[in-house]
C-alpha cells in the first residue's frame, strides 16, 4: 500500500472552515484523520470504515465530517467553526481494525501513514 498523499491545509481565523483530503491506493478498513499539536500526542480526529461507519474524537463532533469514497481511494475530512485549539498537524492513515479501535488506546495504531498537512487557526 502506498503513502497517503494529504491536501488542503492551512491558515484561518477561529470560526471559518477547511477540507482535507487524502489519496491513498488500495482500500483499507479504515481511514482517518488524526493529529497532533506542539507537545501533546498525536490522537485521532475522525475516522470512517469500509461501510460507511464514522467515529469522532468529542472534541469535534458536531463539527468535522469524515467521508470516503471507496471507488476513488480518497478520505476527506470537512472541518466547520474552525477554534485555535484545532491548531496541528493532521496526518491520513490507513489501518486493518475497525475505526473505533484507534480512539480507545494509544496502544492502536494504523499502519500506513500520511506525511502530514498543517491546519493553524487564529482566534
Amino acid at each position: 500500500q502506498g503513502q497517503p498523499v494529504e491536501s488542503g491545509g492551512g491558515s484561518v481565523q477561529s470560526g471559518g472552515s477547511l477540507r482535507l483530503s487524502c489519496e491513498i491506493s488500495g482500500n483499507s478498513l479504515c481511514l482517518g484523520w488524526f493529529r497532533q499539536a506542539p507537545g501533546k500526542r498525536r490522537a485521532a480526529v475522525a475516522a470512517v470504515d469500509y461501510d460507511g461507519r464514522r467515529t469522532y474524537a468529542d472534541s469535534v463532533k458536531g463539527r468535522f465530517t469524515v467521508s470516503r469514497d471507496n471507488d476513488k481511494n480518497i478520505v476527506d475530512l470537512q472541518m466547520n467553526s474552525l477554534e485555535a485549539e484545532d491548531t496541528a498537524m493532521y496526518y491520513c492513515a490507513a489501518g486493518t481494525l475497525r475505526c473505533g479501535y484507534y480512539f480507545t488506546s494509544p496502544n492502536y495504531q494504523p499502519e500506513t501513514w500520511g506525511r502530514g498537512t498543517q491546519v493553524t487557526v487564529s482566534s
